[in-house]
C-alpha cells in the first residue's frame, strides 16, 4: 500500500521498573508498503503525532526522491536526517563492533537487540539485516525522527519489517523481550545531567537485560572536547558537516553544542541539531554502571591511523588510554 495503514492494537503495558514509567501503551501497526509492516507502542497523543510527522515525511520525500542527492544538497532542500545518517552514522561497522563484543563474552551468536536514543532506529535496522530471524527494539520519545526512520529506513526491510518492534516513549521503559545487547550511541545518554539520574538510567538497563546480556555505550573525551570551537569535516557526499562547541560550563560540565551543515553553493543549514550534554569522565560512567549492579565494565579505546594522529575506527579493550585531545571510546557492561 502506498499509505501508512495504522491498525489499532490491544493496549499494551508492561511492568515499570520505576513507577514514573508506568505507561499505558497501544501498539499499532503500521502498514509502510513494499510488504513492510512495523510495530509501534505509544500512547495515543504519540501515535497521533507519529501519524502526522509521517504523512509531512511522505510528501516531502516523495517530492525529492527522483532528484539526485547532489541536487538536494542547498540549504532549502537538504534533508538533515539523511545528512546526519551519511557524516555521523556507521550503521555496519557499529552492529559488526556489538557482534564481537557480545560473543567475545558469551561466546554465541545475539539475536535481539535493543536500541535506546535511536531517533531514525538506523541501528536497529541495521541489526535485522545482519542475521536471520534476529529481531530488535527501538526506543525514542521524539516522533521526528523516528517518523522520518519508518519511512526511509524501516520501509526498506520488507517483509523483515515485522522483526522490528519502536517504541515512542521513554528509554527507562522496559524492553518487550529483554534483550541479548542493548546500547546508547552518539553520546545521547548525556542528556542525563545528574549522577542520581545516569544511575537510575543504568539500573533500568542491567535489570531489563537478559541474564547473560551486554550493555554498551560509547563516550568521548580529551581536552579539546571543553573548547568552545568549531570543527569541519567534508563528506564525501558533497557538503560540510560542523561540529560546533558553542558553550561549556565547566563547574556543572555542561556543554551546549550544535551541528550544522554548509554547502558548495554557499548555503548553510544553520543548527540543524541541538544538543545540551553534561560531558561525563570515562571514569564516572564506568562507576556509575557499577553502582548500576553491572557486575563488569571494560573500556574499548580507539586506535591510532597511520598518519599518527586521527582514530583508525578499531576499538580494543584498553587498561589505561592515551592521553589524546580528543578521543572516543566504548564501555562494555556485563550483567
Amino acid at each position: 500500500m502506498s499509505q501508512a495503514e495504522i491498525i489499532p492494537q490491544p493496549p499494551v503495558r508492561r511492568p515499570a521498573l520505576d513507577p514514573r514509567f508506568d505507561t499505558v501503551f497501544e501498539t499499532r501497526h503500521l502498514d509502510l508498503g513494499g510488504g513492510a509492516t512495523v510495530a509501534v507502542d505509544a500512547e495515543p497523543a504519540g501515535h497521533a503525532a507519529l501519524e502526522k510527522k509521517l504523512a509531512k515525511v511522505r510528501k516531502k520525500r516523495n517530492k525529492l526522491e527522483r532528484v539526485p542527492l547532489s541536487k538536494r544538497l542547498t540549504a532549502e532542500r537538504a534533508d538533515r536526517h539523511e545528512l546526519y545518517q551519511l557524516s555521523v552514522q556507521s550503521p555496519e561497522e557499529d552492529i559488526a563492533f556489538l557482534r564481537k563484543v557480545y560473543k567475545g563474552y558469551r561466546k554465541k551468536k545475539a539475536r535481539h537487540f535493543r536500541e535506546d536514543f535511536s531517533g531514525t532506529h538506523l541501528l536497529a535496522r541495521t541489526w535485522i539485516q545482519s542475521g536471520d530471524g534476529c529481531t530488535a527494539e527501538a526506543y525514542d520519545f521524539d516522533p521526528d525522527p523516528v517518523a522520518w526512520g519508518l519511512h526511509n529506513n524501516a520501509r526498506s526491510l520488507g517483509a523483515d519489517a515485522e522483526r522490528l518492534h519502536l517504541v515512542l516513549g521513554d528509554v527507562r521503559e522496559r524492553s518487550r523481550k529483554a534483550p541479548d545487547v542493548r546500547c546508547a550511541q552518539n553520546f545521547s545518554y548525556w542528556c542525563f545531567h545528574e549522577r542520581a539520574e545516569m544511575v537510575g538510567y543504568f539500573r533500568s538497563v542491567y535489570q531489563d537485560l537478559a541474564d547473560d546480556g551486554v550493555f554498551v555505550c560509547d563516550l568521548h573525551g580529551g581536552g579539546e572536547t571543553q573548547e568552545e570551537m568549531e570543527e569541519e569535516r567534508e563528506i564525501d557526499a558533497g557538503f560540510t558537516y560542523v561540529w560546533d562547541q558553542y558553550r561549556y560550563h565547566p563547574i556543572p560540565g555542561a556543554a551546549k553544542n550544535y551541528i550544522h551543515f554548509r554547502f558548495e553553493d554557499g548555503s548553510e543549514l544553520y543548527r540543524a541539531f541541538e544538543y545540551g550534554w553534561r560531558l561525563w569522565g570515562l571514569p564516572e560512567i564506568r562507576d556509575c554502571l557499577l553502582d548500576a549492579g553491572f557486575k563488569k565494565v571494560d573500556a574499548y579505546w580507539e586506535g591510532t591511523a597511520d598518519d599518527g594522529e586521527t582514530g583508525n575506527g578499531i576499538f580494543s579493550k584498553a587498561k589505561r588510554g592515551e592521553a589524546d585531545l580528543s578521543w572516543i571510546a566504548y564501555l562494555a557492561a556485563v550483567k
